[in-house]
C-alpha cells in the first residue's frame, strides 16, 4: 500500500494517509477518471467501507480527496447515519483530520493560504471554491486545452463533456447561467468549470 499511495500523494503525506487507512480501516480503490466527481464514499452490502478516489487526480487534489471521502466514514461513526453528508458534523471532521496536512512540507506555499481560507468553511467539492479550484488545476500532470467558462466572452457558445452545447449568459452572484441551446433550458455553472469553447454567438 505504502508504494501505491507514494505514486499519488505529496511524500510527506504517505505515511499519515497509511494510517489514517488502516485506523479506519476503509478500502481504497483508485480508479479511472470520471468526470463528474474526484472521489466517493460507500458502505459496501457487507459492512466493509470503501472509498474511490480518481487516479488522475494531481498529488495534492488526491490527498484532498483521499482526507474528504474518509471524513464521510468517520462522521457517519462519530455522529450516526442520519447526519446530511456534507452538513456540520462532516465538516468539522474533515477540518479536524485536513489540519495535521496543511503544512509547508506537505503543499506548496503558494496554496496553503487558499487551502486555509477554504477549510473555514469546507464545500462538498473543493470545485465550488473557484480560485482554489483554479491554484489546484495548476499541478495537474496533464494541461488541457480546454477554457474555463468565466473566461469566454458573453454569449459564446461552448460544450461541455456529454456533448452538450450551451450559451454564456449573465452572471448571478457567483455562478454563469448559461442556456442549453437544444432545450432553451437555463442552468447554472461555476465560474472554474471547464468546457470547450465553440463559438462567439452572432
Amino acid at each position: 500500500m505504502d508504494d501505491i499511495l507514494k505514486k499519488y500523494l505529496p511524500e510527506r503525506a504517505v505515511t499519515p494517509c497509511f494510517d489514517l487507512i488502516r485506523e479506519t480501516g476503509v478500502y481504497l480503490k483508485i480508479v479511472n477518471e470520471r468526470v463528474t466527481r474526484h472521489g466517493d464514499y460507500r458502505k459496501m452490502p457487507n459492512g466493509s467501507h470503501q472509498v474511490t478516489v480518481n487516479a488522475t487526480l494531481n498529488k495534492y487534489r488526491f490527498l484532498i480527496t483521499l482526507v474528504h471521502e474518509i471524513a464521510h466514514l468517520v462522521a457517519f461513526e462519530k455522529y450516526g447515519r442520519r447526519i446530511k453528508p456534507h452538513g456540520l458534523e462532516w465538516k468539522h471532521t474533515f477540518q479536524y483530520m485536513m489540519l495535521p496536512f496543511l503544512r509547508p512540507e506537505i503543499f506548496p506555499s503558494r496554496l496553503l493560504p487558499l487551502l486555509a481560507r477554504h477549510f473555514k468553511n469546507p464545500k462538498a467539492s473543493s470545485d465550488t471554491d473557484a480560485e482554489l479550484s483554479l491554484a489546484l488545476k495548476k499541478y495537474d500532470l496533464q494541461q488541457t486545452d480546454k477554457s474555463y467558462v468565466f473566461e469566454l466572452p458573453f454569449g459564446s457558445v461552448f460544450r461541455i463533456y456529454n456533448g452538450k452545447l450551451f450559451k454564456k449568459g449573465n452572471k448571478r452572484v457567483k455562478r454563469y447561467e448559461c442556456t442549453e441551446i437544444a432545450t432553451g433550458k437555463v442552468y447554472v455553472f461555476q465560474p472554474n468549470a471547464e468546457v470547450e469553447y465553440i463559438k462567439q454567438d452572432e
